[in-house]
């Protein structure tokens, strides 16, 4: 049987067999079914890419139906288990697991790479002191390539990788400055004893104590959310970093662009509403009332379901041994009884339970993050923090794909067709819309 799909169009009654290959087939054979010679040839139209495949990838894997999550083909499970974040970065980017001396060779780079130029500390200072970290941190990376103009030369192995390594050393420390800016606290610059997590704490939380130690719990807490954050596959920002990478733009503003996505409340705000939803839900005896509201359609269940998982997400499972083990250091999260009652009813309850809703890895990780000392602003830039190995293995996927090229969409055009210029003296006055 042979691995075709054979086309016939109604319009002109010719057929047409179009190859397929890993399932798919490719949109451009589509051109050459036409109804005439300057026909422009059939295209495919798929809003928000639902059924389109972009790339070739071999980063990670999701399957959403079974609940699978794989970088570079480990489960997410192992990884978060027995891996370090960096052990991860290292992963993404060079598809293969550091050994022993190419992982502490990494780790001194990325350590050593932490602090950034006097003068983008200075530049912080342009920026309201409520600004919202976000914000600022998609600014910072941006200004970043103003320092480093030698980052142009994306086709450059050594040049790229330089500025691979400075993205991910410098990340911690433009977030962690990010935040002390908006509460009025003196910048903590790195301290390169630390490990990676261990220092972004540091910078994060640091008073008047000579050396701050991360309580142990609390570091490994972070490493395994970063490890969880690493990447997604085609998500939202990822594609924005593909997509303005493509026009071989450098890896400070594309990661500035995918940053930019992730600020969007869709994207990187998921946990902060699950946050918002329990307090507002307020008490467990009101979880009952709460989702019946949800049914009837006078409430959301926030933390629940996904674009690509239907099935439990491999993460949340990860994410829910995690939260206890935080809640025992720094005491219990109130809201946690709320959301261990809310996913108890949900996932029992036929109306969710068909529409293969599952509690996704926002559902927890707010609350461990507040639970920590971290206010929701800063959740998107905890997310950011890890997701930059993802981005950065992604634009670097993409640049050394041949058959990619600069972005470019088709779109069906609905506008008027031509129309003769009206001289504004004959324009009919209308009202300001």
């Amino acid at each position: 049987m042979a691995d075709t799909l054979t086309i016939t169009d109604n319009r002109t009654g010719k057929t047409y067999e179009v190859d397929i290959k890993d399932g798919t087939i490719r949109a451009d054979a589509l051109r050459k079914i036409k109804t005439s010679d300057d026909d422009f040839g059939l295209m495919t139209y798929d809003p928000a890419f639902m059924n389109t495949a972009s790339c070739r990838s071999a980063i990670t894997l999701i399957d959403g139906d079974k609940g699978i999550l794989r970088y570079r083909g480990y489960a997410i499970e192992d990884l978060a288990e027995q891996s370090s974040y960096l052990e991860v970065a290292f992963l993404l980017l060079h598809g293969e697991l550091p050994n022993e001396a190419q992982l502490r060779k990494w780790s001194h780079e990325v350590t050593h790479h932490t602090f950034v130029h006097e003068f983008l500390r200075k530049s912080m200072e342009g920026f309201r002191f409520d600004a919202h970290p976000m914000g600022k941190l998609v600014s910072m990376l941006g200004a970043l390539s103003t320092f480093y103009p030698e980052a142009k030369k994306v086709r450059d192995d050594k040049t790229r990788r330089e500025q691979i390594v400075r993205i991910i050393a410098k990340m911690p420390t433009l977030s962690a400055w990010a935040f002390r800016h908006s509460v009025g606290r003196p910048y903590v610059y790195p301290d390169n004893e630390l490990s990676y997590c261990g220092n972004f704490l540091n910078m994060i939380f640091r008073m008047a104590e000579p050396r701050f130690e991360p309580h142990p719990v609390l570091e490994r807490a972070l490493d395994i959310l970063f490890i969880l954050h690493a990447d997604h596959e085609q998500n939202c920002s990822a594609n924005a970093a593909r997509a303005v990478g493509s026009a071989e733009t450098d890896p400070y503003c594309s990661l500035a662009a995918a940053s930019a996505a992730l600020y969007g409340p869709l994207h990187g705000g998921a946990n902060e509403a699950v946050l918002h939803m329990l307090k507002q839900i307020g008490s467990v005896s009101a979880v009952p009332e709460f989702i019946a509201g949800v049914k009837n359609g006078s409430g959301r269940l926030m933390g629940f379901g996904h674009r690509v998982y239907k099935n439990y997400d491999p993460r949340a499972k990860v994410i829910k041994k995690l939260a206890h083990e935080v809640f025992e250091v720094t005491g219990k999260n109130p809201l946690l009884e709320i959301a261990l009652e809310l996913e108890k009813i949900a996932l029992s309850d036929d109306y969710f339970v068909k529409r293969k809703l599952y509690p996704n890895v926002d559902f927890y990780s707010g609350m461990i993050y507040q639970a920590m000392g971290f206010p929701v602003e800063m959740f998107p830039v905890l997310f950011a923090i890890p997701r930059a190995s993802g981005w950065l293995a992604q634009w670097q996927e993409m640049l050394q794909d041949p058959e990619q090229k600069i972005a470019r969409p088709r779109q069906i055009y609905t506008g008027a067709d031509l129309r003769p210029y009206v001289p504004m003296s004959n324009r009919a006055t209308k009202p300001a819309t």
